[in-house]
């Protein structure tokens, strides 16, 4: 029985497997003939990629170095004006007005000059009174003199009339004792007039000297109260710019108050802050400066320069000229220099174009020293670790080199490119050495980036 059952399941096992069996080769033979129908693919032939660049061809040349600083313009003399005498402004010229040129000479303003005429008139009274003074002294002097004179020879005859008269009195008995004593007592009164006479013409020499320095205190007082009315007139020092005024008609000026500033725009003058490493490797000094005991930036080369406004760099220029070393500035390691452009240049020539006024913020380019034998490349032709990309034989090749110089746009190679080389100008990114190249002749156009 139990045997019965064991065959029984035997059977459906085999049948089972048997099934599976013949399903899966059903399954296999249609993807054999499913994979028979498909086509392989074609082949295609390798082509490489071709980047399109620009070039530019290598030449030598010598390069003259140009330092560019910024700095403000402003005039080389600036003079502020005060009031040198208290009073009323009475009179201010007909432009008085900010921005006006008033020329040389010409009265700025006026002040109330009555006061400063009466003393000065004061004075010329002084002065004539203590001369008239002088004058009687000397006249007296002389007349006292000759007075001396005649009272000396009185004396004398006194003395001798009293000398005879005792004489015959004591030798002779001719006379009276009365005479002789009227005789003497003559003679006394003409002594002690001499005596007076001469005390007097003493003192003459001392009181004509304190009346001299009394005119001459007379006369510096009347000098100075000329000079006061003359400082009531204030005139312009030279032709220049009314560059700011605090003075109105009618307005009560006290000593030293602050009246106008005159700018003189016929020499303006640009201090521009320089690296002191380009100073020290490309700005020009004489090789025999004057020879003195002071340490200082001695024999900076006047060389000319051009200044533009920065508010219009492609405009008019102006020419001007390094004048000298004004100071270092030792925090940010900086010479600052003085560059000076004359009037007649700051002028516009013709109809158009915006003269050099003070205040402007200029660029100023200084030429230096020369570069020798290097090459010109746009500064983003090198990359940043000083590598050039070169075109050899269609081929990208790369090359370390040493940057002399980058100057605006520019960058100027001493080492590493020669003579004929065929630089790479256009911006790469991320390129491939030896990498196929499609060039074409540099053009000015900003370059485009390329993407290998």
């Amino acid at each position: 029985m139990d045997f019965q059952k064991f065959r029984t399941g035997n059977r459906k096992i085999l049948f089972r497997l048997t099934v599976c069996s013949a399903l899966l080769g059903v399954g296999i033979a249609g993807m054999a003939a499913l994979a028979s129908l498909k086509k392989p693919p074609a082949q295609a032939a390798f082509q490489e990629q071709t980047y399109k660049v620009e070039v530019l061809q290598a030449h030598l040349e010598d390069v003259p170095v140009v330092l560019t600083g910024y700095g403000e313009a402003h005039s080389v003399r600036l003079v502020s004006l005060s009031s040198e005498v208290s009073g009323r402004v009475l009179a201010v010229h007909p432009r008085w007005l900010v921005g006006e040129i008033i020329p040389k000479d010409e009265v700025l303003f006026q002040i109330d000059p009555r006061d400063y005429e009466a003393a000065l008139a004061e004075s010329h009274a002084v002065v004539s009174q203590l001369e008239n003074t002088v004058m009687r002294l000397e006249k007296e002097w002389a007349l006292e003199k000759r007075r001396l004179s005649v009272l000396q020879r009185t004396r004398d005859l006194a003395l001798a009339e009293y000398e005879r008269l005792k004489r015959l009195y004591e030798e002779s008995r001719v006379g009276t004792r009365s005479a002789v004593e009227a005789a003497e007592k003559a003679y006394n009164q003409a002594v002690d007039q001499v005596h007076i006479l001469e005390q007097s013409l003493a003192l003459y020499p001392i009181r004509l000297r304190e009346a001299q320095s009394s005119l001459e205190a007379a006369r510096a007082q009347r000098q100075r109260a000329a000079t006061q009315l003359e400082r009531c007139t204030v005139r312009a020092p030279f032709t220049g710019r009314i560059a700011a005024k605090s003075v109105e008609l009618g307005q009560f000026l006290s000593p030293g108050t602050p009246a106008v500033t005159l700018a003189d725009d016929s020499l303006l003058e640009i201090f521009v802050p320089l690296d002191s490493d380009d100073v020290r490797r490309w700005l020009i000094f004489d090789k025999n400066p004057s020879a003195s005991d002071v340490t200082w930036f001695q024999g900076v080369r006047q060389v000319p320069c051009v200044v533009r406004w920065v508010e219009d760099p492609q405009g008019h220029t102006w020419k001007g000229f390094l004048h000298r070393a004004v100071s270092f500035d030792r925090t940010s390691r900086t010479l600052t220099v003085a560059v000076r452009v004359s009037g007649s240049e700051a002028t516009p020539k013709g109809a158009s174009g915006m003269p050099l006024a003070d205040g402007m913020f200029c660029a100023v380019e200084i030429p230096g020293r020369t570069l020798h034998q290097v090459v010109r490349l746009p500064q983003w032709a090198v990359t940043y670790d000083n590598k050039v990309y070169l075109a050899n034989n269609d081929r990208l090749k790369t090359v370390s080199v040493q940057v002399a110089r980058l100057q605006g746009e520019e960058a100027f190679i001493a080492q590493g490119i020669h003579q004929g080389d065929w630089v790479i100008v256009t911006r790469l990114v991320n390129p491939l050495e030896n990498m196929f190249l499609d060039t074409t002749p540099f053009s000015p156009q900003p370059p485009k980036e390329t993407t290998p």
